[in-house]
């Protein structure tokens, strides 16, 4: 039975202050009973000699420091995993809140999990189609990889994120596929939608969700990720499934982060952020991949909201160092109603060469990707110049390309996010725009592929 001591110090904020402890470790959860009977949750944040300063999970309203007392459980925060979870909706503490039973869980986890040896990696090798060709044809996912997805307040990446985890599916093999949906610091409005989507088109089934709103505690929405990462490591490296796990917002949860270390005294790094925030992001991140010798794998999507649409801010510029590329999402295609507003030039899947080819996609994939980006790079500088020019200073091929960016735009990018476009859909549709450009102009394209697919207007 665990000690119980009565020598609560002070309550300060989300911090109290316990003395005389003893076989007490950093990290370590602990129980608060009040006089009633009733218990809060806390854990252990600094340890000096007996004192002990814990983090409350939930508020200190109440706690009389005279009849209330404190238990240490020796051991780290645990989620309690078992297949059951999938279909579920949890809380930020991965408690149910659907109104389901408790889960008998199969084994308990540590939430902090266990660092992969970077030699038992595998590398990440294989296209998963969202079904948005935005991402699939240009910017390409690969299983095991980390690509967040770089918003702004405003913008649509709930919608977005809605639909990869709905879409998502790893082709060709017929392995079971689950998403870990993990929502940090949302309004009720946003969760709201986010279960209804998924419960309408029966994504549901597949999907564990971690829930943790605005009102929330938190020293909570910091669990609430890694919570999310321990489900999906059970069900990737222990039951072999591929697991795509979509944690929004990390500005919240970073805020979180600064919130609890300016509770704790600690000296700020840049914009008041601790100074460990990269180290913590990488702790997250890096849970995502493959492992040599097992089935399963995690691809994470992180999204973030840009404060001020900064990405020298550093919550997106510590997330684009640790993850492979990123998903930019644009004010001024949004203004334009392209749905979704992904802006493909500055965006960047650092795997999607792995992802695609022969027996991936398919062999004329990498080849008009490349002409792609590189006819809408001109046509969108040929817009600008019309722009401080006028029409009438533009060579008829630079016309063409003007045409071609304002078609990719409209037909490419803006699918809306009810449409699923498998890869040949997306590919096909990839042909017929560059069909808008003289063959002579196709020079990234091998003449196989253009005598195969270009079609003369």
């Amino acid at each position: 039975m665990p000690k119980e001591y009565r020598t609560i110090e002070e309550v300060a904020g989300p911090l109290m202050m316990v003395r005389g402890v003893e076989d007490v470790d950093y990290n370590d959860l602990g129980e608060i009973e009040l006089a009633d009977g009733e218990t809060r949750r806390c854990k252990v944040l600094e340890i000096d000699g007996g004192n002990a300063l814990v983090q409350l999970f939930e508020s200190a309203t109440g706690i009389n420091l005279a009849s209330s007392k404190v238990r240490f459980l020796g051991r780290s925060m645990e989620l309690g995993v078992s297949e059951d979870m999938l279909s579920r909706v949890f809380d930020g503490l991965g408690r149910p809140i659907d109104g389901g039973p408790a889960i008998l869980p199969e084994k308990r986890l540590d939430i902090n999990g266990l660092p992969m040896n970077p030699a038992a990696r595998n590398y990440p090798q294989e296209f998963i189609q969202t079904g948005v060709s935005a991402i699939d044809g240009l910017n390409t996912l690969v299983r095991g990889q980390k690509l967040p997805i770089f918003s702004a307040s405003g913008l649509p990446h709930a919608q977005l994120a809605a639909q990869i985890a709905r879409q998502a599916k790893v082709r060709g093999t017929d392995e079971p596929f689950a998403v870990v949906f993990a929502a940090m610091g949302i309004t009720f409005e946003e969760s709201n939608y986010f279960i209804e989507s998924f419960k309408e088109t029966g994504a549901i089934d597949r999907t564990v969700m971690f829930v943790n709103l605005a009102n929330d505690p938190a020293v909570e929405r910091i669990a609430t990720p890694r919570m999310a990462l321990t489900a999906a490591e059970y069900l990737a490296f222990d039951k072999g499934m591929h697991v795509l796990v979509i944690l929004t917002d990390i500005t919240n949860y970073a805020d979180a982060l600064r919130e609890v270390s300016a509770a704790r005294k600690e000296v700020p790094g840049r914009r008041g952020y601790p100074g460990y925030m990269y180290t913590d992001l990488a702790t997250l991140y890096e849970r995502a991949g493959r492992q040599k010798g097992k089935t399963g794998s995690i691809t994470m999507i992180p999204i973030l909201t840009m404060p001020e649409d900064d990405k020298t801010h550093p919550i997106p510029d510590l997330t684009g160092y640790i993850t492979e590329g990123q998903i930019i999402l644009s004010r001024e295609l949004y203004r334009k109603n392209v749905a979704p507003p992904i802006d493909v030039l500055p965006s960047l899947s650092r795997l999607k060469d792995k992802g695609i080819g022969e027996g991936k996609t398919r062999a004329d994939h990498a080849d008009t990707m490349n002409q792609l980006f590189a006819a809408y790079a001109r046509g969108k500088d040929a817009k600008e110049l019309m722009v401080i020019l006028g029409e009438a200073a533009l060579t008829d091929i630079d016309k063409l390309y003007a045409k071609f960016a304002d078609a990719f735009e409209k037909e490419y990018v803006s699918q809306g996010y009810e449409t699923n476009r498998d890869i040949e859909e997306t590919l096909a549709l990839g042909w017929k725009l560059l069909s808008i450009l003289p063959r002579s102009e196709l020079k990234r394209i091998k003449d196989d592929y253009l005598d195969e697919y270009y079609v003369e207007k």
